[in-house]
């Protein structure tokens, strides 16, 4: 048996699975995300490891047997967050998170640095991890220097169950520190926010071995000796893992918190400035690359919030029959944006409503706001040499099958559903613990899942949603310039 964690950024899910990968059991734990001020995104990483006790306690209440054999555990988690150790392997302060924009002013000096773009592939964003330390630096200078380890989110839980420092290099990939091509650390790139390796965690494929469970949760949890934890992956590298997506011309679109469209790539081919990402899989020899968008399904959460309605009351008021889109605008910028724009600073918001406007085309204009933007996404993906004629839908959004058609007809590309069952990061984690545990090829285990359904683009709407797309597009500029 196996188990795949998956941190996520509101809460950590436990997958148990056997050696097929096939799920036995599920456990999941919520916790919450400080906002201290405007633009900060923090968790204490003390919260991760009591959701992850929590999780392992009821797998092994529930399936006792099954818990009892685990060989092994693969851990997925949110990539870029920032947690600073000091020499006794103490936090110092909470995490800075991915989604967290103080550092955006640290984050262009760097970006304006000719070879941070040129060894990584990549824009350095606001959301990455090295800016995060540079703001450290600047405005808690006792903290900095009292670092002695930085970890992404998920290595923390892997350290906590292991005792070892370790990363993976799909989520160090998208520090600004790894030289993507090679897949090492960088000594320049550490050197210019004032780091060495030292302070670096050692390098793994994400399916490599790492170390065994502590002894201590071991037997605090029933677990047999000898439990061995693989270093995991970043969140969507691991997703991509757990569908399938993992070479040239296969991908997926997931409607979560934040929109993603990946597509896996046989060799390292960025293309920086189209604010695509370009990042190592967590696998060898693999690459991928994805457009984000940072507030997907979160759109959707804030009208609900805002409307008093539930997000699937909001779908509802629009039927079962893709409408034809709407002339009022929705930009969904949230949160800033990443893919293409690279902008923390721009914000969302409606364009043409009018006396008439009801509820449900506000909701209309919101789907369509944030299929729009995954359309920015592809066509960056495709200036890179990105193919896509075909995507599997993951993530809560995808529920909704009004919304699936419409990103299907905006993009213009056939979209599967897969079979009911755990398809995400969870599998993907337990499909790499299965890997580097029993030594299974890669291309046996990261299969991609049986088909429930294929949405076709709606040929009737086609031109019309890319007519409306071409004006969203082409309006960015004039709807920055009043922000």
């Amino acid at each position: 048996m196996f188990i795949g964690l998956d941190l996520g950024t509101s809460g950590l899910r436990a997958l148990l699975v056997d050696e097929a990968g096939r799920a036995v059991g599920e456990a999941d734990s919520s916790y919450d995300v400080a906002h201290p001020t405007v633009g900060w995104s923090e968790q204490d990483p003390s919260d991760w490891t009591m959701a992850c006790k929590a999780v392992m306690a009821r797998l092994r209440d529930t399936h006792p047997k099954a818990f009892g054999a685990v060989r092994g555990i693969g851990i997925s988690g949110h990539m870029h967050g920032a947690t600073l150790l000091d020499d006794t392997g103490t936090v110092l302060r909470p995490c800075i998170l991915w989604n967290d924009t103080r550092s955006h002013l640290e984050a262009a000096a760097l970006d304006a640095m000719p070879m941070f773009r040129a060894l990584t592939g990549n824009i350095v964003f606001p959301g990455f991890t090295a800016p995060k330390i540079n703001w450290v630096a600047k405005h808690e200078p006792e903290v900095f220097a009292k670092t002695a380890m930085v970890l992404l989110p998920k290595d923390y839980i892997s350290f906590w169950l292991t005792g070892i420092y370790s990363a993976d290099m799909s989520d160090s990939a998208g520090t600004s520190w790894l030289d993507v091509g090679a897949r090492d650390w960088s000594n320049d790139l550490l050197a210019a926010t004032g780091l060495t390796r030292s302070q670096m965690p050692k390098l793994s494929e994400g399916s490599q071995v790492v170390g065994e469970l502590r002894q201590a949760i071991a037997e605090e949890y029933g677990l047999p000796r000898g439990v061995q934890v693989v270093a995991g992956g970043g969140d969507n590298a691991v997703a991509a893992c757990g569908v399938g997506a993992m070479s040239e011309g296969t991908g997926f679109v997931s409607l979560g918190t934040s929109g993603v469209l990946l597509a896996g790539r046989d060799g390292f081919s960025p293309m920086a400035d189209s604010a695509v990402h370009t990042f190592c899989h967590a696998v060898p020899d693999q690459w991928y690359q994805m457009g984000v968008v940072l507030a997907a399904t979160d759109s959707l959460n804030w009208l609900a919030r805002i409307t008093g309605k539930s997000p699937a009351d909001l779908t509802a008021e629009l039927g079962d029959t893709l409408r034809s889109p709407t002339t009022v605008q929705f930009y969904p910028y949230l949160s800033g944006e990443r893919t293409p724009h690279n902008d923390s600073a721009v914000r969302a918001g409606f364009v043409g409503l009018d006396v008439a406007t009801d509820r449900a085309e506000m909701t209309q204009a919101v789907l369509q706001g944030v299929s729009f933007a995954l359309r920015d996404s592809l066509e960056a993906l495709r200036l890179t040499g990105a193919n896509l004629d075909t995507i599997l839908a993951i993530g809560g959004g995808a529920r909704s099958s009004y919304w699936v058609e419409m990103l299907a007809t905006v993009l213009n590309l056939k979209i599967e559903l897969p079979e009911q069952g755990d398809f995400g990061a969870a599998l993907g984690a337990a499909r790499l613990a299965i890997c580097g545990v029993t030594g299974a090829a890669v291309e046996d285990v990261m299969t991609k899942p049986p088909v429930a359904k294929t949405i076709v683009p709606n040929a009737a709407m086609v031109d019309s949603y890319r007519l409306r797309y071409d004006q969203f597009h082409d309006n960015f500029p004039a709807w920055k310039t009043i922000q």
